[in-house]
């Protein structure tokens, strides 16, 4: 199991965090890519855009300091937008036939952005995802059971042959964990 800091942001800091930037591509390569798409992009020109932003995070993101004040999924909106933009001045043949569909293409619309919520969901959802390989399958089952379906604690306990306090301590490590993972990214 990762014992490393609480923070992913905080981790991406220090020098051949490998292990930090490949959570960091797993969680956020998906959205980044359906930002692209949204904004017209086929699906490799998507994914190329998607790669651009990722090589030009890796010179940001050391030096990023992040501020619970402020959202840093509008931060890295705002770098993929630019990014956008600059690959559309350079290469003509990507920009879109309407100019006015790819003003934003993190899709500033409400009813085409990605809300709060679905945000929050996705990140989560994804995050633990990623995270369930970093635990033992007795425990990963333990906490998804009891936290995630609502099972009673000791019908999960007698079915996997252990503790109702085991159980417990399932859900607590990996929420814990999920916690530390996601710290700084909900904003």
């Amino acid at each position: 199991m990762n014992t490393t800091s609480p923070s992913l942001l905080q981790r991406l800091r220090l020098p051949d965090e490998q292990a930090a930037w490949r959570r960091f591509v797993d969680l956020y390569t998906p959205l980044l890519y359906t930002w692209g798409r949204k904004a017209g992009l086929n699906a490799v020109d998507a994914a190329d855009l998607v790669q651009e932003v990722l090589t030009l995070l890796v010179q940001k993101l050391p030096e990023f300091t992040y501020d619970p004040a402020r959202s840093f999924r509008g931060w890295l909106r705002t770098v993929m937008l630019n990014q956008f933009r600059q690959k559309a001045r350079r290469r003509s043949d990507m920009l879109l036939s309407d100019p006015a569909a790819h003003a934003d293409p993190a899709g500033a619309d409400p009813a085409e952005a990605f809300a709060e919520a679905e945000y929050r969901q996705y990140l989560v959802r994804r995050a633990l995802e990623l995270m369930q390989a970093d635990f033992q399958p007795t425990t990963w089952k333990a906490c998804w059971e009891y936290a995630v379906q609502g099972r009673p604690a000791e019908e999960v306990a007698r079915e996997l042959d252990t503790t109702v306090a085991v159980v417990y301590a399932a859900k607590s490590r990996v929420l814990r964990r999920l916690r530390q993972e996601l710290a700084g990214l909900l904003d």
